[in-house]
């Protein structure tokens, strides 16, 4: 199983929007869209676990850079919290 973090996403994008795009590579176990509790709305990043470690790479591979509902998508392998996050994944 693999943790996907997806940045850049358009701020109208659901989490049933991520799956399909996501489930074009395999088998999907989460999708979760992180929320700004001030506001109630997507902050433009959100998370994709995945059943396949394969199957991950390869929707990491095809999906970084490419365009979803007109903004280029950030895919990456996600880092845990414990302070070894990259600039692009702040949370």
């Amino acid at each position: 199983m693999k943790n996907i973090y997806v940045g850049n996403i358009n701020y109208s994008t659901t989490e049933e929007e991520l799956e399909t795009l996501f489930g074009q590579y395999g088998a999907i176990r989460s999708v979760k869209i992180i929320i700004d509790r001030m506001t109630d709305r997507s902050k433009g990043f959100g998370f994709v676990e995945m059943e396949d470690d394969a199957a991950a790479d390869q929707a990491i591979a095809a999906l970084n850079g490419s365009d979803f509902m007109g903004r280029s998508l950030r895919v990456s392998e996600a880092r845990g919290r414990g302070g070894d996050r990259g600039p692009d994944q702040r949370y």
